[in-house]
């Protein structure tokens, strides 16, 4: 009887914060396209993690900057001009998930993290 090696592979989503890789989920698949995970950064600051529906990854702080709420994880996705954004649930802001800025108030902004998916 032989016996076949099993080969498994990782993979992980990522955020670039601080310098460094930071993996945040161990299994992709368990992200829900179109909708969004806060995931907990070594600071104690909250990320919102988003995949889109055509497959791409964004990252922005959770903390909605209008409110104080950590909520930006729970908003709805869209895009207006081609560029993806996130609506805050509470007052509705809309921030552009590439950059950070809010298309609603443009003295505003929150931070974008550069995400990979990496095995």
């Amino acid at each position: 009887m032989t016996m076949l090696a099993v080969e498994t592979t990782t993979t992980t989503v990522q955020l670039h914060v601080d310098g460094d890789w930071l993996p945040v989920c161990d299994d992709p698949s368990r992200l829900t396209p179109g909708r969004g995970v806060a995931v907990l950064l070594p600071d104690g600051r909250q990320a919102a993690v988003f995949q889109d529906r055509a497959g791409r990854w964004y990252a922005i702080d959770n903390r909605d900057p209008f409110t104080g709420a950590a909520v930006l994880s729970r908003g709805l996705l869209g895009s207006v001009n081609g560029a993806p954004f996130v609506a805050s649930p509470l007052l509705k802001q809309r921030f552009d998930l590439a950059t950070g800025r809010c298309l609603d108030d443009e003295a505003v902004s929150v931070t974008a993290y550069e995400v990979r998916v990496a095995s």
